[in-house]
């Protein structure tokens, strides 16, 4: 046609002629459709004598057209233009024209009744349909929409309203075997006149492509901010299986080396067929094992695969997939979720497999690409760095877990007079709670419960050296506030030694923070004598079932630095009274209408063991929503409970009487001693060596020290001596040479017996001695 504004010719017959691509855009009809037809065939309403020709839709916006004759060949023909305005209306309809031919936006004109008008070209390449299965149909049947309801209830509202809707995300599937897409929809009314609405445009963009690269990127902001907040190998596999599941994938699984949930270093890669791993985490419909199950990967599989060259694997899946008849579980969970599309992508740091994840997706789901591939692969990435450091702490959880439980006494000692109970539990960090229960002479018991601030390796070790201290210095048989300052001043070096580190060592910036509750009770005088250095008062569980909070003064914290004086409290016990001592986190629970006290309050005789219990079942109650510090920050380490109850001494297994004053006394101790020793039945070779310690004991207070002289016997585990008078003068163990008359009475005791010492009150001083029984 060599006019291009030319829309068609017609013949002198009326048929159309020829049929120009001007009025292929406009009336959206091929020339194939059109030549050799009827011109009335156009236009809407007239008659078709063929009556199958092409119609246009009613309302097509044709416009005014101009006609001119043609002179061809002797023939008259008629040329058909469309009528174009005059000056800025050309613009326009310019303009016009290219949106409907030459834009790559998509234009939908609708009435007001919602129906389809026209469509431009990028429309038709959108889409992929011709014109008739858009023009003249309801928005809601043109466009294969997701949410029909909502789509048009959003378009009647810029037809009311007037006010324009601008990128809304409107999801259709355009054909059957196109997908889902998602498209940028921009909507503006058309009006005539003011109150008048003629239809709407839509502007539509297709930003399938875009939408999926940003819903990879909140996957992996997902990931990356919600995986990895615990410390826990499992606990980190399980957020990754929630997060991902839920965007990304509809199931997921992680598998993880067994040794790397124990915390032990990883296997380089390739694992051997042999390496057991364990489902640590799955989310999704049906699981082919429980979580927690430990198994092999079977050879030939995509998962066994991904462990021996860390390269991920994108797999389609059907019935006929070759590698399922290995793992006949898997499969059988994999066709009952419909699962079609897999990613198998490894858990792998440094050339080390940790495990595996895989990645399904099941029934309409649209299937993984390889884009999918690469954000699996960032994912697991991530993933991997959090379980390894998951894994690194579990490991040196487990080394401070095995020193403070190697130094922690295994099984407190069987007393004759006081019942004891620990009940430790342990902390998420771990820590540096202690407890000891420590024999001294004269059927005495030192009670202790310390705590050392901070967590793992470094707090255990530190509680080892106090605790070790702490027995030195017990064997000195000191008073608890002289016992609880030597062993402040013990920690002051350890804090000292800690500033002396390099300053790269983490240990150099974290202070020593400790403190320690010594008790010792006396069964023979149903005394208490009690020292705390910044730690909670001991409670006490009177026989009437009433509890309270001892009296006890506080000291300054171990290694305080003041120099301080640690004030000591006598208090009486009852016999069965119960002694409660705490770490300061569970002061709280101690005090008031706390947990740990209303546990005691309801104890009454209950055993000591079976009252440990309850106070565990309601710390587990108290700490599901958190316990916390004075200072609003969460605790981590240890809590721990040591409960002893309190009884006299038998009476039937002392003998305590006074003793002359002149050198008389040596032979009244003997017959003494033999007299009772022989009611107790010990037997003669230990008897005979008990008169001649008591003979030098008494001999040493007859000659330097001050009446009134006592001595008295113990039968225990252990046999003790002691023989009092009121001198300060102390005691030293002297080497007599051959020559010498005296000097060796010291020197026999030690030889005689397994322990000997002295220890002070404000009115005298006490030597003693302590033997072994032996045994039956």
């Amino acid at each position: 046609m060599a006019d291009d504004d030319v829309l068609m010719v017609v013949d002198g017959r009326g048929l159309v002629a020829e049929w120009g691509h001007r009025a292929e855009e406009l009336f959206g009809l091929a020339a194939a459709e059109v030549v050799g037809r009827p011109v009335t065939c156009l236009v809407p309403g007239a008659g078709d004598p063929e009556g199958d020709g092409p119609r246009l839709p009613q309302g097509h916006p044709v416009g005014e057209l101009r006609v001119r004759p043609l002179i061809r060949g002797g023939s008259v023909l008629w040329a058909v233009r469309q009528a174009g305005p005059a000056g800025p209306d050309a613009l326009g309809a310019a303009v016009l024209k290219a949106l409907f031919t030459r834009s790559p936006v998509g234009l939908h004109v609708l009435d007001d009744r919602l129906r389809v008008v026209r469509v431009n070209n990028a429309t038709r390449a959108m889409q992929g349909r011709t014109v008739e299965e858009f023009v003249g149909r309801h928005l809601t049947e043109a466009y294969g929409l997701v949410d029909p309801a909502g789509e048009e209830a959003a378009a009647r509202r810029v037809l009311e309203t007037g006010v324009p809707s601008v990128d809304r995300l409107v999801r259709a599937r355009p054909g059957p075997d196109r997908g889902e897409r998602v498209y940028s929809v921009s909507t503006f009314r058309v009006q005539e006149h003011p109150g008048g609405a003629r239809g709407l445009v839509a502007a539509v963009v297709d930003v399938t492509d875009r939408e999926a690269g940003r819903a990879r990127m909140r996957v992996l902001s997902s990931v990356r901010e919600g995986v990895g907040r615990t410390l826990d190998v499992v606990a980190t596999c399980r957020e990754f299986v929630d997060v991902v599941a839920s965007s990304f994938a509809d199931i997921a699984v992680v598998e993880v080396v067994d040794e790397v949930v124990r915390g032990e270093e990883p296997p380089l890669v390739p694992l051997d067929r042999d390496v057991p791993l364990r489902r640590a985490a799955f989310h999704g419909f049906v699981s082919a094992y429980p979580v927690g199950d430990v198994r092999r990967l079977p050879y030939g599989t995509p998962f066994a695969r991904v462990l021996a060259d860390l390269r991920p694997r994108l797999v389609p899946l059907s019935p006929d997939s070759p590698w399922l008849g290995a793992d006949p579980a898997r499969a059988d969970a994999i066709l009952r979720s419909r699962a079609h599309s897999m990613i198998a992508a490894p858990l792998a740091l440094r050339g080390a497999g940790l495990g595996v994840v895989s990645l399904y997706r099941c029934a309409e789901s649209p299937p993984f690409d390889e884009d999918d591939v690469a954000l699996a692969v960032e994912l697991c990435a991530h993933t991997a760095l959090c379980v390894d450091n998951a894994r690194r702490y579990t490991r040196e959880r487990t080394i401070a877990a095995t020193v403070q439980r190697r130094l922690l006494p295994q099984r407190p000692s069987v007393r004759t007079a006081v019942d004891i109970a620990p009940l430790h539990l342990s902390g998420p960090e771990g820590g540096g709670a202690w407890f000891d229960a420590i024999a001294l002479p004269g059927a005495r018991t030192a009670l202790v419960v310390g705590d050392v601030a901070g967590g793992g390796i470094q707090a255990a070790t530190t509680m080892g050296q106090l605790r070790t201290v702490i027995h030195s210095l017990a064997a000195l048989d000191l008073e608890p506030d002289e016992l609880m300052a030597r062993l402040s001043d013990a920690a002051a070096r350890l804090a000292e030694e800690r500033v002396a580190l390099p300053p790269g060592d983490p240990l150099h910036q974290e202070a020593l923070t400790a403190g320690c509750v010594i008790a010792v009770y006396d069964p023979l005088t149903l005394r208490c004598t009690i020292a705390r250095a910044g730690h909670p008062p001991p409670a006490v569980v009177r026989p009437d079932g009433t509890v309270g909070l001892l009296d006890v003064p506080e000291g300054p914290p171990l290694a305080g630095g003041d120099n301080e004086p640690f004030p000591a409290a006598v208090v009486e016990l009852a016999e069965d009274s119960t002694l409660v001592l705490c770490t300061p986190s569970l002061a709280g629970a101690l005090s008031g209408s706390g947990a740990l006290r209303q546990v005691l309050e309801r104890s009454g005789r209950r055993p000591l063991p079976v009252l440990c219990d309850e106070i565990a079942y309601a710390h587990t109650g108290a700490t599901q929503s958190g316990t916390v510090h004075a200072d609003g920050t969460a605790h981590t380490g240890d809590d721990l409970v040591l409960l002893a109850r309190t009884r006299a001494f038998p009476a039937d297994r002392i003998a305590d009487f006074p003793l002359p004053e002149g050198p008389e006394a040596a032979g009244a101790a003997r017959a003494e001693t033999r007299r009772r020793l022989a009611a107790w039945g010990v037997d003669e070779d230990t008897s005979y060596s008990t008169q001649v310690i008591v003979s030098e004991l008494v001999g040493n207070a007859v000659r330097y020290g001050t009446p009134p002289l006592r001595l008295r016997l113990i039968l225990d585990q252990a046999l003790t001596c002691e023989v009092s008078d009121a001198g300060s003068s102390a005691p030293h163990l002297k080497h007599a040479r051959t020559v010498d008359e005296g000097g060796r009475g010291l020197f026999i005791v030690s030889q005689l017996a397994d322990q000997w010492g002295a220890r002070y009150s404000a009115s005298s001083k006490t030597i003693w001695s302590a033997q072994a029984l032996p045994k039956d």
